[in-house]
Formats: C-alpha cells, structure tokens, sequence
C-alpha cells in the first residue's frame, strides 16, 4: 500500500461576513457610535458597498472535507468558482488555519497559489530564491546546487538582479514555479495562476510537474478549469461543489462529474450589458434550430446556427467576427474567421444594431458537451469584444453515429468520401515475390 503524505480530516472553513476593522480601537469605536446613531461610516470609502446589515454572517468555504493522498500521486482539484479550491490549497499550504479539523502532511511542500505569493517585493530574483529555500528548511548549499537550475528554467537570467516588484507578472509566475518545482518538495501545490502564462510555459511547467509526480516519486496536487490539461497530468481528482467533496476517483470520473454539473442549467442564451468602453458591444447570444427555434441541444446530424445580437456606436473599418468552440473539458474544437478562406467582409458599417448568425453543419460533431466563444475585431488580435457563450450538446443519432463496429469515438463525425477499384488478378507468384 503506498504511503500516505496528506491526511485531510473534518476540515471546515468559515468566514465571517460584514466590515473588516480599522485597524485602531479608537477607529473601531468611532465606526460602532456612528452605527448606532443610524449616521455613515465614517471609514467608508467612495464606491465601497456598506455590509454593515452583514456582520455576524458566516459563510462556509469548506465543511466536513475528508481525504488522503498518497505518495507520488498527481491529484486534479476540480470545482466552479466558489466551490473552495483555492480556500483547500491555502490552508494545505499553512498560509490560512481552518475553522476546525486536522490537516497532516508529511515531508515538505512548496506552492504556487497566486502571482507573487512567498517573494518578497523589495528582494531581488537571485534573493528570494535563497529566501525560499531557507524557508522551506534546506541550506544555503542546497539551493546553490539548485540555482541554475532554477534560473534556466524560468527563463529571467537576465533580470535575476533586479527587485522582483518590477517583474511583470509572466515573469513573477515564471521563477515562482521553477522555485517551487526544483527545490525538490514532497508536496507540490499549484493553483489556477499558471494560466497567467504564456502557452509555452504552461506546456514546460506541465511536463515538470508530470516528471515531478511520475518519474521522481513525489506529490501534486493541481487546480485548473481545463479539464484536458487536469487529464493530462493527474491519475487521482477531487471534485468540490459548494464547500464540500461531491466526488473522489479516478480522474475520468471526476471530470464527468464536472462537466455534468457544468451543463445543469440548460441555458439557451445569455444577454449582456452594452459597454460603455467599447464601440461594439455584444447584447445578446442564442443558438437556434434550422427551423428558428431556441434550444441548446441538437442531433448529430442536424444543422444549427449560432446567433449574435450586437450593437454598433460609431463606424467600423474591417472588422470581422470569429467563433471558437471548445469541447466541454477545454480541448479546442475548432476556431473559425468570417473571413476564412479569403471570403470578403464588409468594409464599411454604420452605427446601429446587427444580429448575425453563422451557420454549423450536421454531421460534423460527434455527440458529447460543447462551449463557444465570439470575438469581434481586428486580424491581429485587438477585440472590441471577446465573450464566452454557455455549453451546447450534441446528442447521438443513430442513423450514422452507431455502425457494425460500434459507437464512434472521436470529436468528429463528419462523413469521408471512399472509393475502391480492382487493379488486378491476385497471383501467389506476385505475393511471393512482394
């Protein structure tokens, strides 16, 4: 049995809601008399919402959480946005307590939890690698034996001199994780800020961690909402909802679980707020049916449109639309321009309000959870506006996505064209001699 390096019991998190204090008695005291009077706060900042009509709420960011993980295991923590995930990691990492139950870890742990957490803003590159490790009890010798390592990897060589706070944040991830992966922790941490990076960095830091956990034996514990990067690199997954462990398994399962909840809510459009920033903005985004009909789940073999309200404030030059759809665990489908292939979008368009629809085939994609994405702007990449849309499906048709051989497998369903001729007499002479 393998040995076990984190042991979660009861754990329960609470937060209380309302103001956070002054920072003085005689500030705290000022603020209660002005309460008590019916007056403002007189510490309210311009903008600031008053939660006064909150204090002695709580909230539960976790309740009754209980795991273990084991040595050399690469665990996928999944869950919607203010399910606890990140709460889960902080107090794993020691840098919150729980509210009650115990937390075991054996052998140290070193995380990544959001951009600029463990350095020290004054400290140059060079100094809060050093600092780190002293922090996670290894000696000046052992992180010099580390150093280039760690800088190689981070790619910031030419900038390991300089204080930190005048990094851009790709560079604070950059040495933060080299820091984190290479000072050889038990435990490896790492939450949702690796999708600050680049693709590229993301895609080393991916086989670190993979090498990490499968070829040198030790544990990660891995947040992310691309479920086919959590595919990638985790054996073992947690799925919170809600503050508690909905589902513990094998990661398959996990991210079925997830993406099941994910479509729940059987959304067929969303409406926007147009924007006050921008000279286009989105207002409304639907599919349809061939026959007009709002829904967001078609057969296999059925053809549907995807429509775009939008609205348009001043004239526009060369513009264009472009569609991405993504499968629902965050593997990339298909990304498609309106002018693709050279077709010809209007130069010109006026003030005024616009729907477009681009139409999808049938029989291209096989059954399973889908979400697209709308861009509006120009070739290279400046959007006036950029909106993610809600998760369609597709469902199986019998007629084509059943055979003889069954079920197919795959994204794609699209039919290929086949054709045979005979060229020629079969010889056992001719076979021979092949």
């Amino acid at each position: 049995m393998s040995e076990v390096v984190i042991s979660i019991e009861n754990l329960s998190k609470t937060y209380q809601l309302g103001a956070i204090g002054t920072g003085t008695f005689y500030g705290d005291l000022k603020r209660w008399w002005a309460r008590q009077r019916g007056l403002p706060d007189p510490y309210q900042k311009i903008g600031e919402k008053n939660h006064h009509n909150k204090i002695g709420e709580t909230i539960w960011a976790l309740r009754d959480i209980n795991f273990t993980v084991s040595r050399g295991q690469a665990v996928g923590i999944v869950g919607r946005n203010g399910a606890g995930k990140s709460t889960l990691l902080k107090i794993l990492s020691q840098v919150t307590a729980p509210t009650k139950g115990v937390v075991k870890a054996k052998g140290r742990i070193a995380s990544l939890l959001e951009v600029g957490t463990g350095f020290h803003s004054e400290l140059t590159g060079r100094e809060n690698i050093f600092l780190n490790g002293a922090i996670m009890g290894m000696s000046r010798a052992e992180v010099r034996r580390k150093f280039d390592e760690i800088v190689d990897f981070s790619g910031v060589e030419k900038f390991i001199d300089t204080p930190v706070k005048r990094y851009s944040s790709g560079m604070y991830v950059r040495l933060a994780f080299a820091v984190a992966a290479h000072l050889e922790p038990e435990i490896l941490v790492v939450g949702e800020v690796l999708a600050g990076g680049d693709a590229e960095f993301q895609k080393k830091c991916l086989g670190k961690m993979d090498d990490v956990a499968h070829k040198e034996g030790r544990t990660v514990l891995f947040v992310s909402h691309n479920m086919s990067t959590v595919a990638q690199l985790c054996n073992w997954g947690i799925f919170l909802r809600d503050g508690q462990v909905a589902n513990i398994g094998d990661i398959e399962t996990i991210i079925q679980a997830y993406t099941q909840v994910v479509t729940e809510n059987n959304q067929t459009e969303v409406f926007f707020l147009p924007r006050e920033d921008s000279v286009v903005s989105f207002t409304r985004f639907s599919m349809q049916g061939s026959s007009g009909e709002t829904k967001r789940v078609f057969s296999s073999g059925e053809e549907f449109y995807f429509v775009i309200d939008y609205e348009v404030k001043e004239p526009l030059l060369r513009d264009y639309f472009s569609l991405l759809i993504s499968r629902a665990d965050g593997l990339v489908v298909l990304k498609a321009a309106e002018d693709d292939y050279g077709r010809k979008v209007p130069e010109g368009k006026k003030p005024g309000r616009y729907q477009v629809k681009i139409r999808f085939p049938g029989n291209v994609l096989n059954e399973g959870v889908y979400k697209f994405r709308v861009a509006f702007g120009k070739r290279r990449g400046v959007f006036h506006e950029d909106r993610h849309g809600f998760s369609f499906e597709i469902e199986d048709w019998n007629d084509y996505t059943n055979s003889s051989f069954g079920k197919r497998n795959g994204v794609l369903l699209f039919p290929l064209d086949w054709s045979e001729e005979k060229v020629g007499e079969y010889s056992p002479q001719h076979a021979a001699s092949e």
